[in-house]
């Protein structure tokens, strides 16, 4: 099946400018390099209208939402975009609201905050509010952009626990569904800095069809066709190729114990670099042998 829609998801601590501080504008000029060549930017010019798109930001994942939500606003606001508002949904039943509803119909982009990413399933899946969504996604030029917690919800398995250090022993790392926009990969976020790699070696034995994606912070990836894509941001994106694992003690091994692994893929991409899911081959953009 073709999608019509473009998938824009991000490792979290998305550098858009200190909009906190009272003097934005005296130190814009620090800002500059990532509003010109940054992620939120990509999302203005990927998107079906470009600076006139409709643009929803849905903070469910977020405990703070009244907080968060007038951030990216800003943000936007400041690259030229300003068809941006905030969709407060806290509750489940808001997912049904018609007022909601038509707003989601009428959105170009949505871009959910970073947070908890099982409060933003357990709120938003099965609803129809994640009907429409990935509906719209597959059928329209529509773009699903996520950060932190927005990303790791955007696949069809999710991980929503786990401990960085411990993350190779057998049950450390706990999986469940995502929204499902995207299937046969698992993504993890704050990727680099926070020493997630064995939480994604994990998530991938279990399952080695699936290719784990870990995303660092302002760092993702722009996926098109449901199946090309390319890193943008400044940081690194790891992936994880299980399909030709030869050996592991998973099964053998109780819970609580160390897991072996035999013979696991990694590649790593930087900004412009490109991936085929379809043949799992890499291009990288700046390569010394072109």
């Amino acid at each position: 099946m073709k999608i019509h829609g473009k998938l824009i998801i991000i490792g979290g601590a998305v550098d858009k400018g200190s909009f906190t501080e009272t003097d934005l504008d005296t130190n814009a000029t620090k800002n500059l390099n990532f509003f010109e060549e940054g992620i939120l930017k990509r999302i203005i010019q990927e998107s079906a209208h470009k600076e006139n798109s409709r643009i929803e930001v849905i903070t469910t994942a977020s405990k703070i939402p009244r907080q968060i939500g007038p951030e990216y606003v800003k943000a936007f606001s400041y690259l030229g975009a300003h068809n941006v508002d905030v969709l407060y949904i806290e509750k489940r039943e808001q997912a049904s609201e018609p007022e909601i509803i038509e707003r989601l119909k009428a959105a170009d982009v949505v871009m959910f905050t970073g947070g908890d990413q099982l409060r933003l399933t357990s709120i938003l899946g099965g609803t129809p509010f994640d009907d429409i969504l990935i509906d719209k996604y597959k059928n329209t030029n529509f773009i699903y952009a996520g950060t932190s917690a927005g990303a790791a919800a955007a696949s069809n398995n999710m991980i929503y626990q786990g401990s960085s250090s411990e993350a190779l022993l057998k049950g450390e790392v706990k999986i469940t569904s995502g929204l499902g926009l995207i299937d046969d990969v698992v993504i993890d976020t704050h990727f680099v800095q926070r020493g997630r790699i064995g939480r994604l070696f994990q998530a991938v034995v279990g399952n080695p069809k699936v290719l784990g994606i870990g995303l660092g912070e302002d760092t993702g990836l722009l996926i098109k066709n449901g199946r090309q894509m390319e890193a943008i941001g400044s940081g690194l994106v790891i992936l994880v190729d299980g399909r030709e694992v030869k050996d592991t003690n998973l099964t053998q091994v109780e819970l609580g114990q160390p897991i072996s692994i035999n013979h696991l893929v990694t590649h790593v991409m930087s900004k412009h670099d490109t991936f085929d899911l379809d043949t799992f081959k890499m291009t990288i953009k700046s390569s010394q042998y072109v």
